[in-house]
């Protein structure tokens, strides 16, 4: 997949919130914590989007 131009090539991770949610942040400011859940690295933000749905539909997320 290639990367929108306005896009910097990097990273992407699916993190679980306290309450639930699953926030996308960009591989710059992940950091592992271990009383959550994560789920990447994806290699754009579209494809974490469309990874977080999966995760919504599928009962490990809760919609925003």
């Amino acid at each position: 997949m290639t990367p929108n131009p306005g896009e910097a090539a990097t990273a992407w991770y699916i993190q679980r919130q306290p309450d639930g949610t699953c926030e996308l942040i960009p591989e710059s400011e992940f950091e592992e914590r271990a009383d959550s859940s994560s789920w990447g690295p994806y290699p754009s933000r579209a494809e974490a989007i469309t990874r977080r749905v999966g995760l919504i539909r599928a009962g490990h997320c809760r919609p925003v």
